[in-house]
């Protein structure tokens, strides 16, 4: 009897991919969730159960899942972010969880310089301004000469930092590890989180969630950054405490958020997205033909390499 591999992520199931398809040649039964769509409990619920093998996305996953997946041996992410898994539970269980490391990185820090460019010059307010009759100037910024900074400096974060440079900006960086990314002393440098949020004009966010679930930014250090600040979140929602944001927001202490994540997603309140200094994608990120190639590739070979080792 083949092998069941659950498959969820809303980029893999709107539209079947070969690397997924391939892996029925070798034995396996693919079992997809609703088309194009995060999967509720219930539909996990339902096709969980009897699953060796899960290749799963962003959605929520919940003790109760875990219970219902007596027969799950691997999940594989077609990312790196794992803060939707109950990790203590699966790691009881002998559950092994792989990421597809680095398989996004050019495409979601793309995305942070295009909404980085898109705060700095007022783009989507110009457009909307055109497209209703009108012919709005507003005087933007250049980022040369400009102070960066970056939380995270995983594959994400490290491209942000290069591509930044490039342009002719300067980095400051927190990083818990502090790797050596071989950039030039008189561009890079690290600090302490707190410094990040107080001396850079633009701050782009590249971690997971902190460990014990508290909020990254909240009121304090919302606050105490520069006037007029931009802030780029293509990480997590909850690293952004979203009420002292919006107050924030209409203080002018934060020029302008530009996210491409929401908590839930879509957004259920648009109190945030909706605000005239946010500049809102719908987690596309990753959502490049190449980014998804090379993340899907790298989740079924995953897969095929934990069920038949």
């Amino acid at each position: 009897m083949p092998q069941r591999i659950l498959v969820t992520p809303r980029s893999l199931t709107s539209e079947p991919h070969p690397d997924i398809e391939r892996l029925k040649e070798q034995g396996f039964d693919i079992v997809y969730s609703t088309p194009g769509a995060i999967p509720t409990e219930a539909e996990l619920l339902e096709l969980v159960p009897g699953c060796v093998g899960w290749l799963a996305g962003v959605e929520p996953v919940t003790a109760r899942i875990i219970d219902a997946a007596s027969d799950l041996k691997v999940i594989s992410r077609n990312g790196v972010g794992v803060d939707n898994l109950p990790l203590d539970m699966l790691n009881q269980r002998g559950v092994r969880i792989m990421v597809a490391e680095g398989a996004n990185s050019f495409g979601v820090a793309e995305l942070t310089i295009g909404l980085l460019f898109s705060a700095l010059r007022s783009i989507p307010f110009a457009d909307a301004g055109i497209k209703s009759g009108g012919w709005p100037r507003v005087r933007g910024i250049e980022i040369r000469g400009r102070t960066t900074g970056i939380i995270g400096c995983g594959a994400i974060g490290r491209e942000v930092a290069r591509m930044v440079i490039a342009l002719g900006a300067s980095v400051i960086a927190f990083d818990p590890l502090r790797p050596n990314l071989d950039f030039p002393s008189s561009a890079f440098s690290y600090a302490d989180v707190d410094d990040v949020i107080s001396n850079a004009d633009v701050v782009s966010l590249h971690c997971p969630l902190p460990a014990d679930g508290s909020t990254l930014l909240h009121r304090r250090r919302l606050f105490a950054a520069k006037n007029g600040m931009v802030l780029i979140n293509t990480a997590r929602a909850g690293l952004v405490d979203e009420d002292a944001l919006i107050d924030a927001l209409d203080a002018g202490r934060i020029g302008y958020y530009a996210t491409d994540v929401f908590e839930p997603e879509p957004p259920v309140s648009l109190g945030l997205a909706s605000h005239q200094h946010v500049i809102a994608t719908s987690h596309i990120g990753g959502f490049t033909a190449e980014s998804v190639d090379r993340a899907t590739r790298l989740a079924a070979d995953n897969l095929v390499a934990a069920l038949r080792p």
